[in-house]
């Protein structure tokens, strides 16, 4: 069975951030573009131009769209393709809006257009997460590591989450609900 389910919309927070930053890294670009002359190391200035296009390019890739449970694996929709997590048997899924907190970021984006990569905190320890907004947050914990993602709908994403394991606990033979 599978279950897909909307990224939350984006938080104060995270436009704050994005805003911020993407204002940051085009006026470096406007600035080297009107304020350094064309003679004046070309290819240092055609690099100086091209990093913060790029870092914003890079970033934009990485938003989180949605997510969708199938077969013991996470799948996180990006912009251009899927990421796929492997979650095995699945022990505890809770809405937890603080499961953010007091985070440090190990690797990944902190707040350009997601949060997304491998944090870690006292509370839950390393993590991956798919974030667009902390209080929507929901804490996958499985055999294989730690998610948290943040649904538009925290409380259907975790009733969908429970409905669909139950019919795949239905015993050899007994017809699951749907079919």
């Amino acid at each position: 069975m599978q279950t897909s389910h909307r990224a939350a919309p984006w938080d104060t927070f995270l436009k704050g951030i994005s805003i911020t930053v993407t204002l940051l890294l085009l006026g470096i670009f406007l600035l080297v573009a009107c304020f350094v002359p064309d003679q004046t190391m070309p290819t240092v200035r055609i690099v100086v131009m091209a990093v913060p296009v790029s870092i914003l390019l890079a970033a934009l890739l990485f938003v989180v769209r949605d997510y969708t449970l199938r077969d013991g694996a996470l799948y996180v929709r990006r912009l251009l393709w899927t990421t796929r997590v492997e979650l095995g048997d699945l022990r505890e899924a809770a809405i937890d809006p603080d499961a953010g907190a007091h985070s440090i970021r190990l690797f990944g984006n902190g707040g350009l257009f997601s949060f997304s990569g491998w944090f870690r905190n006292a509370r839950l320890g390393r993590y991956r997460a798919f974030v667009t907004d902390w209080r929507q947050a929901v804490v996958l914990r499985a055999d294989k590591g730690t998610v948290v993602l943040s649904p538009a709908d925290p409380a259907g994403f975790v009733r969908g989450l429970q409905a669909s394991r139950a019919a795949g606990m239905a015993p050899r033979g007994a017809p699951r609900r749907g079919h």
